[in-house]
């Protein structure tokens, strides 16, 4: 997945809406307003502190500059100024740190509670949300935007009103000591500070394309290690090698062209802005010469200069990062405008009141996806599944079988149609009360990246070591784990990479027999495994599906034939219904031409 850098996310343009909506973000201050409230006080003691010195600084350059000045006098003005700074110094250092401290334990605060809640709220999204969004998108929600959020309340807000008090308070004070010096500098600064900034966003748009640039040749590099043995099979290493070599061409050229403009920036700061700085100082000493200013006021405002340009400089790249975080928070704030689905989060209200029996009712069910809401995957499907009932479902690929599991487990809603629960209405129950009364063993296993008892836990989350052990032991899993140094503790790896197919299947009936489900859903669970892993599988899922209500789903025909009922669905509709046994003696039924076909690819 490819890394956002802060600097590409999109900003957002400032008015009163995208402001009010930013602002939302301050709830999640909470108790930590007062601490938010005192560092803005801090923030205003460090720019006011920091107006201060080039005054101070500028009456004794001026003092010391007269003539008629003794030594004895001017070792009296060195002690008396330079004593007022070291204080104006150890004030703007006092206020500087617990400005930094306050901020950072608001900002830190805040952006936990914020975290938080995008997480809550994320985890408790539709399945209908996650099919139309991507995992690097939702990615950057919780990561690249919050970060930028964070450097913002902690960093950019601060400098942002500590330059702009900079700016107002130095153009008031030179203004207050000379009008004509004041006329001079807005004439000179600001042009030449906003002739650097956009140099700079040239520099830095000539960077991004040698970044893109050079990310192209990283995913070409991804690629072809990835997919090293097609590149050989095909012998395409010269096609390759000469994609990446045409790359690393272009980063040069863009490198080059921003090469050229580093020089010409660095050109333009050393002649322009010190010709500038050159002519004021020219300018200000013509005006002492004529008796229109005095030697302090002279040596203030050329620091007030200084510092008002440099303010000037960095304000726009301030204003940026502003931008970019209120993009930030309004992208997060989509995501928590987003409607959930009611999940119980708290541990008293997740255990159902009592066992369901199991029985599943489909009446005239009919559905399609929400991203595709004019293709029907389902067409007025009806079945019944009584208690302990075992019930295949089989048809060709793209028929609705795995459609129907994801009802069940309400990750949808039927267009139209009922599912009933033990007689009752699935959409009467709490989803919480719902789905932990079931468990799925789907197709492809998804084990996170800790340990086996871990992932096997993850079925009853206070399971005792036993427990675990001894549905390891029903789903057949307990020899392999056992024959591992760590057993238990053993790390299966992102994605559970670290075990073969059938060891994760197994983990995950292993799973299912911890959570004690009334309904079992199998989707495919044994489609991808070898005839070993199938069989082992197989006796596994045999021993889970007793006593219970189980939905199958399945394409090896052969793991079916023990139903007690059998339903054929094909372009969302129920074909056919039956046993075994009755629907292969139906000479041009559907369910007899797939398993002659499956027999004969045997």
């Amino acid at each position: 997945m490819a890394t956002i850098k802060k600097e590409d996310l999109p900003k957002a343009k400032l008015n009163k809406e995208s402001l009010r909506r930013a602002t939302r973000i301050f709830k999640f201050i909470g108790p930590h307003k007062w601490k938010f409230v005192i560092g803005m006080l801090f923030l205003i003691g460090t720019g006011s502190t920091g107006l201060i010195f080039p005054k101070l600084l500028g009456n004794m350059m001026g003092l010391i500059g007269r003539a008629d000045t003794s030594n004895e006098q001017l070792l009296a003005i060195a002690n008396k100024v330079g004593v007022q700074l070291l204080i104006l110094f150890a004030f703007q250092a006092f206020f500087s740190f617990f400005r930094v401290v306050l901020f950072v334990n608001v900002t830190e605060n805040m952006l936990a509670a914020l975290r938080q809640a995008t997480y809550n709220r994320l985890i408790r999204m539709p399945m209908s949300f996650f099919s139309s969004r991507q995992v690097s998108e939702l990615n950057s929600r919780v990561s690249a935007d919050i970060s930028q959020i964070q450097d913002t309340f902690t960093t950019s807000i601060a400098e942002f009103i500590r330059q702009s008090m900079i700016i107002v308070g130095g153009i008031s004070i030179i203004c207050f000591t000379s009008w004509r010096l004041a006329l001079m500098m807005l004439a000179i600064i600001p042009v030449l500070a906003l002739l650097a900034v956009f140099f700079g966003r040239k520099i830095r748009k000539i960077s991004k394309g040698v970044q893109d640039s050079v990310a192209d040749s990283n995913i070409i590099v991804g690629e072809t290690l990835q997919g090293i043995a097609n590149v050989k099979s095909f012998t395409n290493e010269k096609h390759e090698n000469e994609r990446y070599r045409n790359t690393t061409i272009a980063i040069v050229k863009q490198a080059i062209k921003g090469g050229l403009a580093r020089g010409s920036f660095f050109s333009f700061i050393i002649f322009c802005m010190g010709g500038g700085i050159v002519y004021l100082i020219y300018y200000v000493v013509k005006m002492k010469v004529e008796g229109l200013i005095q030697p302090e006021e002279m040596v203030s405002f050329l620091f007030y200069t200084v510092m008002v340009a440099a303010s000037i400089g960095g304000l726009p790249e301030q204003y940026a990062q502003i931008q970019r975080a209120v993009g930030a928070t309004e992208r997060v704030f989509d995501l928590l405008d987003e409607p959930i689905e009611d999940i119980a989060l708290e541990k008293a209200t997740i255990v159902s009141s009592k066992r369901f029996n199991g029985e599943v009712l489909f009446e005239n069910v009919s559905f399609a996806y929400p991203s595709r809401k004019d293709f029907q995957v389902l067409k007025n499907i009806s079945f019944k599944a009584t208690k302990g009932e075992t019930i295949a479902i089989v048809g060709p690929s793209g028929a609705g079988k795995s459609t129907i599991t994801a009802l069940i487990l309400r990750f949808y809603d039927p267009n139209s149609g009922k599912i009933i629960i033990d007689g009752k209405n699935a959409m009467d129950y709490s989803l919480t009360e719902l789905r932990s009364q079931m468990a799925i063993v789907p197709q492809d296993v998804l084990l996170f990246g800790g340990t086996i008892k871990e992932n096997i836990g993850y079925g009853k989350s206070n399971a005792t070591l036993e427990e675990i052990k001894d549905a390891a032991r029903k789903a057949n899993a307990l020899d392999f784990i056992e024959s591992f140094p760590d057993k238990f503790e053993t790390k299966v790896g992102e994605r559970g990479i670290q075990l073969s197919g059938g060891q994760r299947q197994r983990i995950a009936i292993a799973r299912a027999v911890l959570k004690d489900p009334s309904i079992l859903l199998l989707d495919e669970a044994t489609s991808s495994l070898d005839s070993e892993s199938e069989r082992l599988v197989q006796e596994a899922l045999d021993k889970l599906m007793k006593g219970r209500t189980s939905l199958v789903i399945a394409h090896r025909l052969s793991t079916i034939r023990k139903a007690d009922k059998i339903i054929v669905i094909d372009k969302g509709e129920v074909k056919e219904s039956g046993s075994h046994e009755e629907l292969i003696a139906i000479h041009d039924g559907l369910y007899r031409s797939l398993s002659k076909l499956q027999f004969e690819l045997n």
